[in-house]
């Protein structure tokens, strides 16, 4: 049975976005189609939603509701000028960036981004486009690389010890699997790291993920393209799952003088909420609104 996604903070989103009957929105990272759906929904009957979506997969299944006015394009949104100008979608009255991996790439991809399923180590967004790999970067990257990218993408204290182990372990025999990582991470860390509520192989997971797709690579590039796109009493709003990702939204909105920031603080779910999903936990939501 397909699992729904569960867009996180909708209610949120549509008081902070404030769509009107007409208007147009783009959903940068469209995936399920949750939020392109909501938005929808509040701006018919003539307004349009652009959904853009990375995963060739995704976008698929999002063309394949043929939800009138609901256009959908498969691209990554680091590339938002050009496809805008390419689907002539103007004036754009507000944008999302939901910039969390969605419950499908986790659940039903196969692609190795869960380290609670043993799948080949890929991670990649769009398979067809991208060719570095999770597996490429475990068994290719220079030992100061990798301690390089669990640092500072995962923010892991344990970088060092993982990294040896994993140039250890190589040197042996190929690390292919998600199983096979987390065996080489559970002999790299002290036992007290291995018992903590986080699993100790989150933080390396996240940080190959991001370093495979670029992830703040392409926020950062995405970021300028938002205020220039959205028309002058339009919204922007970034919803982010971890410190790296808030802090760049964050920094970005703060010193940009075209926008008035409408989250002094973070938005964050409702403990509601989290009961109903758990992964909404550590969303943040920043609102800025063009001048």
């Amino acid at each position: 049975m397909q699992k729904i996604h569960k867009p996180v903070l909708k209610r949120e989103i549509i008081k902070y976005l404030e769509p009107k009957t007409n208007e147009n929105f783009i959903d940068c990272t469209a995936g399920g189609g949750g939020h392109s759906l909501l938005l929808l929904k509040k701006i018919k009957p003539e307004g349009k939603v652009l959904a853009i979506e990375f995963d060739p997969f995704l976008a698929k299944r999002l063309k394949a509701i043929k939800k009138e006015n609901l256009i959908v394009t498969n691209d990554s949104y680091r590339n938002l000028e050009k496809i805008i100008e390419k689907k002539d979608f103007k004036p754009v009255n507000g944008v999302l960036l939901d910039i969390g991996i969605s419950s499908w790439h986790l659940e039903e991809s196969k692609r190795g981004f869960s380290f609670q399923k043993e799948e080949e180590l890929d991670m990649r967004y769009n398979p067809k486009i991208q060719d570095l790999t999770a597996k490429n970067i475990i068994n290719k990257y220079p030992k100061e690389d990798l301690i390089g990218i669990l640092k500072d993408y995962g923010e892991e204290k344990f970088a060092k010890k993982i990294s040896r182990k994993i140039i250890k372990k190589r040197r042996e025999k190929e690390i292919k699997t998600t199983k096979d990582l987390i065996e080489v991470i559970k002999k790299a860390v002290p036992s007290f790291y291995i018992n903590k509520k986080i699993h100790f192989a989150t933080r390396t997971f996240q940080a190959l993920r991001i370093e495979v797709n670029r992830e703040l690579s392409n926020l950062k590039k995405v970021l300028p393209q938002t205020i220039k796109i959205t028309k002058p009493g339009g919204r922007v709003a970034v919803i982010s799952f971890h410190s790296l990702e808030d802090r760049i939204v964050k920094n970005f909105f703060k010193n940009n003088n075209k926008v008035e920031v409408l989250t002094k603080k973070p938005i964050q779910t409702s403990k509601k909420e989290i009961r109903e999903n758990p992964r909404s936990r550590s969303a943040k939501l920043r609102v800025i609104k063009i001048k």
